[in-house]
């Protein structure tokens, strides 16, 4: 069978207003766009292949298991008058298999994520959901 492909949508509440952020594909910004302070969601087309390994330009990889998203924040996302250059990793290799299932059936799947840290700087690092992955 061939790879399927499906969405993942990672939102972020309450995200920093004025920054800028944006998925990285690849080694670049994709799309960058700034937050107002409303929730920010991204889009991530990725395939996945029978054995539910996740793959993609927008996939990053570490050791044999984990697979993750970045959302480039600040400089990072383009922004070079930012005083944050940032990256949060969003992990996407814990997803449950039933809820990949759903994916494969059409349904977009959707985790919400701290916009900032504890300090209210902008979120950053691995970032654990405040909401899991649920199909929409």
């Amino acid at each position: 069978m061939a790879d399927t492909p499906i969405t993942l949508r990672l939102t972020l509440a309450d995200p920093v207003p004025g920054v800028r952020y944006s998925l990285q594909l690849d080694d670049a910004p994709h799309e960058p766009v700034t937050a107002t302070g409303a929730h920010l969601s991204f889009d991530v087309p990725i395939r996945l292949a029978d054995d539910n390994r996740m793959l993609g330009p927008f996939v990053r990889r570490e050791g044999k298991e984990r697979r993750f998203v970045y959302i480039r924040i600040g400089t990072s996302a383009g922004d070079h008058a930012s005083e944050w250059s940032r990256r949060a990793k969003i992990d996407i290799h814990d997803i449950p298999p039933a809820l990949l299932d759903k994916a494969r059936a059409g349904a977009v799947l959707e985790v919400v994520l701290p916009g900032r840290g504890k300090d209210g700087t902008p979120a950053c690092a691995t970032v654990r959901p405040i909401k899991g992955w649920a199909a929409l």
